[in-house]
Formats: C-alpha cells, structure tokens, sequence
C-alpha cells in the first residue's frame, strides 16, 4: 500500500527543462528521506539528487554532473517531491526513480520503497 509514482518525464530537446514528480500515496513523504535515481540502458543506476526529512532540515545533495542544472524540493501540502531539470544534456537520458527511505537523505543511504520510472530523452 505504501507507493510511489513518477511524473514528467519525456523528450525534450538539448538545453531544454523538464520538472518530475514523485507524489506518495499511503504514507506521509515529509518525514523520509527522497532520492531521485537514473538509470541509463547498459549502466548502473546513479543517484542523480537526494533529500533528507523536514524534520531533519531538508538537505539537498546533487551528483556532480547535475550541480547548477537540477533542484529538488518538496511540497508537503501535496505530498509530493520535485526535480527540476534544467540546461538539459544528451547524457542525461535515463529511466529516473525516486525511492523513499528512513535515512539521512545522502543518495548512498538505504531506500526502501521505489517507485515505477519515468523516461526522459534529450536529443536534438
């Protein structure tokens, strides 16, 4: 019953923005700590941006390739969880996740539960 769904994704053109959801249905997502993960045809899964709980202040951290170019957030209200993606790059096409877990928000931690994936293409 605990759930995760992914939102936003699609093709978009070098340069261009897009902004995924991750919306959590059977429990309250402010309280865990999000992860935004990609997964490329042929490579490993990566963590792309990570979050902690508000009750633990919310910290953001990002993948050195996505630094200046990615934001995530939260909407409480709406219980739900953003990545917005800017500036971007062919290498950024991926299958994106986002998984929930009772951690610190380092995109190395353990995360528990794991939503479906939602595609993003970037080309010309």
């Amino acid at each position: 019953q605990l759930q995760l769904g992914e939102s936003g994704g699609g093709l978009v053109q070098p340069g261009g923005s897009l902004r995924l959801s991750c919306a959590a249905s059977g429990f309250t997502l402010d309280v865990y700590g999000v992860g935004w993960f990609r997964q490329a045809p042929g490579k490993e899964r990566e963590g792309v941006s990570c979050i902690s709980g508000s009750g633990s202040g919310g910290r953001t951290n990002y993948a050195d390739s996505v630094k200046g170019r990615f934001t995530i957030s939260r909407d409480s209200a709406k219980n739900t969880v953003y990545l917005q993606m800017n500036s971007l790059k062919p290498e950024d096409t991926a299958v994106y996740y986002c998984a929930a877990g009772q951690n610190r928000g380092l995109c190395d931690d353990e995360y528990d539960t794991w939503g479906q994936g939602t595609q993003v293409t970037v080309s010309s």
